[in-house]
């Protein structure tokens, strides 16, 4: 579902010298995984997650998404996914509705499909009734929330998530994991980063570990994990990176 082959990425740094935030990674993540992706502050996954995801251009490498290469067609690649950042930029003069119609129409949603599907994620998350209200009268919870239902109204093929758990309450972090089950369930992908290690080790059959940007280990869960916690594994192979995503 997702390829991502010796990936570079650099920037400059102070004194006009040059920080690889991503060094030559390499990551497969196969139809049905729940990948997740682990690393300190400055370790190269919000890089990674904005490369593949079209935001940002890379140095070196080639991305392919279900089959097709970023490069040759980076548009039919973007149809097949959708993209949630751990901070949402969202046009708060918007009703929410009107916002999630947008993002419907720009991912060429039949129109058919548009009410009953933004009626089933926003009734999923609780937020049907604000539908109505601007945007910017939204809580952060809810901000993501909408986000998240923007993400998954075109049935993504790959989801990427930076940091999907910050600012959910419990009950909707139960219904995201709902809803990525099913897009397991139809042969989709999902690739997050996150911080919250137990919550990693629980929904995740696969995880890569990145330290300056360069990939340490990967694998599914209890090879990587062993007889130990995910937690213990990263704080062993990462103490003594630096911050600074």
């Amino acid at each position: 579902m997702l390829e991502i082959k010796n990936l570079s990425k650099a920037y400059k740094a102070a004194k006009g010298q040059i920080h690889k935030a991503v060094d030559g990674l390499n990551l497969h993540v196969k139809p049905g995984d729940i990948y997740g992706f682990i690393g300190h502050n400055g370790a190269g996954k919000t890089t990674t997650l904005r490369c593949v995801a079209g935001s940002l251009a890379f140095d070196e490498g080639e991305i392919l998404v279900d089959g097709v290469s970023f490069a040759n067609d980076p548009i039919g690649c973007k149809r097949r996914m959708a993209y949630v950042q751990d901070n949402p930029e969202l046009y708060d003069n918007l009703t929410a509705y009107k916002y999630l119609k947008f993002i419907a129409d720009v991912y060429q949603v039949h129109s058919d499909a548009v009410k009953s599907r933004v009626e089933y994620f926003a009734g999923g998350f609780e937020i049907l009734d604000k539908l109505g209200d601007p945007i910017g009268s939204y809580s952060h919870g809810m901000k993501q929330k909408l986000a998240l239902i923007a993400a998954l109204i075109h049935e993504p093929k790959l989801l990427m998530l930076d940091e999907p758990f910050v600012g959910l309450d419990p009950k909707a972090y139960v219904t995201l994991r709902g809803f990525i089950g099913e897009i397991r369930e139809r042969g989709g992908a999902i690739f997050f980063s996150t911080h919250v290690l137990d919550v990693a080790e629980k929904i995740c059959n696969r995880v890569a570990i990145i330290k300056n940007g360069k990939l340490i280990i990967e694998g599914d869960m209890q090879t990587v994990k062993g007889d130990t916690s995910l937690e213990n594994v990263f704080l062993e192979l990462t103490e003594d990176t630096a911050n600074g995503d």
